[in-house]
This record gives structure tokens, C-alpha cells and sequence, in this order.
């Protein structure tokens, strides 16, 4: 499978927002994986994202031309759990461990 990486002028603030959390939670750096679906004549695109451990899919498929969005959904995805913005996220202390107990 091969596509076209993002140019590095590319605008992604999720993704850069994650990669700033980690490096806040001093946790490693998230890794992203392009994941794909064919779909009768064509193929749908998407991606994940791991963070800390945890696997994050993106919300939706998109087009072939545009990855960038399948990463920034699955980063803000991510970056939500991460900061507690989501109900179903751990409580995650500065350090990267879990505060409860």
C-alpha cells in the first residue's frame, strides 16, 4: 500500500497538540497508523493513532487525498482522552501514571 505522506506545511494542530501532551506527560510520542477499507470500487481511508499504550481510531473514513484529516480526527480523538476531556479517559497525573487509587 503506498500514498502520500503529509507535506511538512501541512496545517495539523490536533496532531500538534497531542505530540505537546505527550511531551507535557512525558510520555513517548503518539504513533500514527493510515488504515484502509475497500469499499465496492473504492477505498476508504483512516487512522489510528496509539498513545500511553492505547489505540485510538478515528471517528471517520475519508477520501485517499485526504489523510491529513483521517490523522488530525484520530488525534483529537486521542488528545481528548489524554486530558480528561472525555468521560471515558483515565485520570492521568503529570508524570503520565494514573492519580487513582
Amino acid at each position: 500500500m503506498s500514498y502520500r505522506s503529509s507535506s511538512s506545511s501541512a496545517y495539523t494542530p490536533w496532531q500538534d497538540k497531542l505530540t505537546d501532551a505527550c511531551t507535557e506527560y512525558a510520555i513517548a510520542a503518539p504513533v500514527f497508523q493510515i488504515v484502509s477499507d475497500r469499499r465496492g470500487g473504492r477505498t476508504a481511508w483512516s487512522s489510528r493513532v496509539t498513545v500511553h499504550g492505547t489505540v485510538h481510531s478515528a471517528r471517520f473514513w475519508y477520501d485517499g487525498k485526504n489523510l491529513v484529516n483521517a490523522k488530525e480526527d484520530a488525534a483529537e480523538v486521542a488528545l481528548n482522552w489524554l486530558t480528561g476531556s472525555n468521560p471515558s479517559s483515565p485520570s492521568t497525573s503529570r508524570n503520565g501514571r494514573s492519580s487513582g487509587r
